[in-house]
């Protein structure tokens, strides 16, 4: 492995703890693909400003991943950042920002996520004016889509090219959107392109029946699972908490016991990034056991969790499965 420094290096220095448990969960990965099964990553938080499309896109373009449940923000942000890079700023001081420094962020247009500011005029609003022409013409030809399809749209059409600020070949939702990835955005409306619809919507432009909703997501997954899974299951490497996680992993007991589709296979493989404790008011205390009890989970799965940060975990655990 003389060409694969990063492997090599986790390879010889995680032995133990969260870093042991990272290289269990590469291997394991490497291994569910080896056996022919398919794989659902799912993106919480901000992965996306934290520019995951570096390692992810790679990841798509390899077939490592074959379908994607995220937020709206991550659905968005991946492009935002595509085509307003240069007018991001890094705020390495965050932590000792005064309630007076954080307004005068807004004052300047710009919305800060941890440590970087997406800039509101270049990012939020050089897309608006396209999406919402394409979100029009779907409705005024009576055609619906859900999010993800119409921001596939966007991508395909070319007319954001000439904004361009990064290489596209970092940015995960290009790759997906050339694949026509299969994916899942549940929560869509909280994120900043679903304000801005539903401000359409409220002043009367657009339908809300346009855009497809979250219970057709979960049908067309359970479509999805049920076409690929076939008697092996699907993998599912969860990145964070919340609704990205929490909405795809239901469709197994959904189908077993609400469908009565006795045969439907359990997830096969699960790996939890995660630095948030399990407890009541954190992570539910959703352990990869508890799992079991809900149907979601086999005895057998081999379950992993990284109790750890997944901007530091994610890219390389997927450095590996890629061979880096």
């Amino acid at each position: 492995m003389a060409n694969s420094p990063i492997s090599d290096f986790i390879e010889k220095h995680y032995l133990h703890f969260n870093a042991a448990a990272l290289v269990d969960a590469a291997k394991g990965y490497k291994k569910h693909l080896a056996e022919d099964k398919k794989m659902l990553i799912s993106l919480a938080g901000a992965m996306s400003t934290g520019e995951l499309g570096k390692s992810l896109a790679e990841m798509i373009r390899q077939d490592k991943v074959h379908i994607i449940s995220c937020t709206g923000a991550n659905l968005e942000e991946d492009v935002m950042n595509l085509v307003a890079h240069s007018h991001y700023e890094r705020v390495p001081h965050y932590r000792d920002l005064t309630p007076k420094e954080e307004w005068e962020l807004l004052e300047r247009g710009l919305n800060r996520v941890t440590d970087t500011c997406i800039p509101e005029e270049e990012a939020f609003r050089r897309i608006q004016k396209h999406i919402f022409e394409i979100w029009k013409e779907a409705e005024d030809k009576g055609e619906r889509y859900f999010p993800h399809e119409f921001m596939f749209k966007l991508l395909n059409s070319g007319v954001l090219e000439q904004y361009y600020e990064i290489n596209p070949q970092n940015s995960w939702m290009i790759e997906a959107a050339k694949k026509n990835l299969p994916m899942v955005v549940p929560g869509w409306e909280d994120s900043t392109l679903g304000n801005i619809f539903a401000s359409y919507c409220m002043k009367g432009e657009l339908k809300p029946s346009t855009m497809k909703s979250g219970i057709e997501y979960m049908t067309y997954l359970a479509d999805w699972y049920i076409k690929n899974a076939e008697d092996k299951g699907i993998g599912f490497f969860q990145i964070g908490g919340g609704i990205a996680g929490d909405f795809p992993i239901c469709v197994v007991p959904m189908l077993y016991q609400d469908m009565e589709l006795t045969d439907t296979p359990f997830w096969s493989y699960f790996c939890q990034i995660s630095d948030s404790t399990t407890s009541y008011g954190s992570y539910s205390g959703a352990v990869p056991n508890e799992k079991i009890t809900w149907g979601k989970l086999d005895i057998t799965t081999p379950k992993y969790v990284i109790e750890s940060d997944a901007t530091i975990v994610a890219p390389l655990i997927f450095g590996y499965v890629l061979g880096w």
